[in-house]
């Protein structure tokens, strides 16, 4: 009779547990999935909260509209301020620190004609191709004598004309000039086909290297620094560095856009007694873009425009 209660008991205890424990895993099922569902609600509840529209904004944000709202913009300046460069530059360095400052934040350190030129190209350049356009105007020599320069900044290089023009004549006047050449030196699309002799090298155009090649056959490359970047971020780090400029020339872009760009930001850069100057200033390229860059800088900052060849030059009214 003991025993076969004990066996009814055993038999009640398996079936009660074949039955409770999958309950009890049912219920913690259940429990964990009604907390990740609060914790998840609360969590919403809060990054909704964190993007509500500021109090008293006008403005509703693009993610509670829809369909997407087009705003009218009205309290933004339009005069002609809005479009100077206004970033300030560091004070000027001396002189004599120029070159070293160019290549220690620019080469390394080291002269980029140490071991001019390298093996893959040397058979591609040309002794001497020396190109330009009223490279050596008399505007030149008379701004040479003129400022006697220390630092000469020259936007838009091409292949070096003016710059080992520029390098003579203040070798010629006993002065100690660096003469800061900065251009891209990619040229422009299609520009191969007026200068079929140069050579492309796995796409470079090998501006670079023939530009450094006419530096080195003028026996400038003690003066001659190139600086191959675009013009705005070259103008813009020597802003940085302190570099200024006794003498800067702007012949780069022929663009209205490009001109103004280019004249603002070398007028930063320019020291005290310094002439700013360039070329092109009768091109018809984008409606005379850079005539209308000259005098529309001239007109606002109180300049006056004299007109030499293609060249003009700034001077105090």
């Amino acid at each position: 009779m003991k025993d076969k209660f004990h066996r009814r008991t055993a038999t009640v205890a398996t079936v009660l547990a074949s039955i409770v424990k999958p309950a009890a895993y049912l219920v913690i099922l259940l429990l964990t999935y009604a907390l990740g569902y609060l914790s998840s609600s609360r969590s919403t509840s809060s990054f909704s909260s964190s993007l509500s529209p500021l109090p008293n904004s006008d403005i509703t944000p693009s993610y509670y509209s829809s369909p997407p709202q087009l705003f009218q913009v009205t309290d933004t300046p339009t005069h002609l301020d809005q479009f100077r460069i206004k970033t300030r530059c560091s004070p000027p360095i001396p002189h004599r620190q120029v070159r070293l400052t160019i290549l220690q934040n620019v080469f390394n350190g080291k002269s980029p004609y140490i071991g001019f030129p390298p093996p893959h190209v040397a058979q591609l350049l040309h002794p001497k191709k020396i190109k330009g356009w009223g490279s050596n105007g008399a505007v030149f020599e008379n701004l040479v004598r003129q400022v006697k320069p220390r630092t000469i900044i020259e936007v838009g290089s091409f292949l070096g004309a003016s710059a080992t023009h520029m390098a003579e004549l203040t070798r010629q006047l006993g002065l100690q000039t660096q003469i800061l050449c900065v251009d891209d030196f990619r040229g422009w699309p299609g520009f191969l086909d007026r200068f079929k002799d140069l050579s492309m090298i796995n796409g470079d155009v090998s501006l670079l290297y023939q530009f450094m090649q006419n530096v080195v056959a003028m026996n400038a490359s003690g003066s001659v620094i190139p600086l191959p970047f675009s013009t705005g971020s070259v103008l813009d780090s020597l802003c940085e560095w302190g570099v200024y400029g006794d003498l800067i020339e702007v012949d780069a872009g022929h663009d209205f856009n490009s001109a103004w760009s280019d004249i603002n930001r070398a007028y930063r850069i320019l020291r005290p007694g310094g002439v700013l100057f360039g070329h092109d200033y009768f091109t018809s390229a984008d409606n005379r873009g850079v005539r209308r860059a000259v005098n529309l800088f001239a007109q606002l900052n109180g300049f006056k425009v004299k007109v030499d060849g293609q060249h003009w030059i700034l001077v105090s009214s």
